[in-house]
């Protein structure tokens, strides 16, 4: 398996999942959005809603409304507990972070052709000693990456379905984005877009 180093910390392994491996995954994640469906996190503040949709597997879940950026245990809406995460999730973490406690956040997010996220921080955890770990299904993205000032020149790479990225050690505090989706790059869904599972630890192990 191909391993590519873009930064001290980065690591990224194309096609670490196999279409095999990447349809359990979709499986899983259509799932869990039965249970926990796609909600709209909102810009603190303003109200404004991201172009990014959002659900969450695990103990904790990442939301954003007028209130802030914050983990709960619960859906925003449903009020419900995020649905477990499947084994294939697990399994991935433990191969690729080296990191013995398992992850506590997996960020569902969901990218119709039109979205996109502007450069940012990975920061609500308490510590920022355990990476962050993405799989990518569906449609092609386009992955930018700096260092950790927002004016740090950037890079962008193309994360293609069934991808593998690790954030950690230097580049833990990174300003990174997805400048756009590239519809129609993957057959695995019957609909343009792309899922991102982004998983994380939250509290110090």
């Amino acid at each position: 398996m191909q391993r590519l180093e873009l930064a001290p910390g980065l690591i990224w392994w194309p096609g670490h999942l196999d279409r095999p491996a990447q349809e359990r995954l979709l499986a899983a994640v259509e799932r869990a959005l039965e249970e926990a469906p796609l909600f709209s996190p909102r810009m603190p503040r303003t109200g404004q809603p991201f172009s990014v949709r959002m659900s969450n597997f695990g103990p904790l879940g990442w939301v954003a409304d007028e209130a802030g950026y914050r983990y709960q245990p619960f859906h925003p809406d449903t009020r419900r507990p995020w649905p477990e995460f499947p084994p294939d999730v697990l399994e991935a973490w433990h191969a690729l972070t080296g990191w013995t406690a398992p992850p506590e956040a997996g960020l569902i997010n969901w990218y119709g052709p039109e979205a996109r996220m502007g450069l940012h921080q990975d920061r609500d955890e308490q510590d920022f000693t355990a990476p962050v770990l993405s799989l990518s299904l569906g449609d092609t993205a386009v992955f930018r990456f700096g260092g950790d000032t927002r004016r740090a020149p950037t890079r962008s790479i193309r994360l293609a379905s069934g991808d593998a990225l690790l954030i950690g050690g230097d580049s833990r505090l990174a300003f990174h984005g997805i400048d756009r989706i590239l519809p129609g790059t993957s057959t695995l869904m019957g609909q343009p877009g792309r899922f991102n599972l982004t998983l994380r630890r939250v509290t110090p192990p």
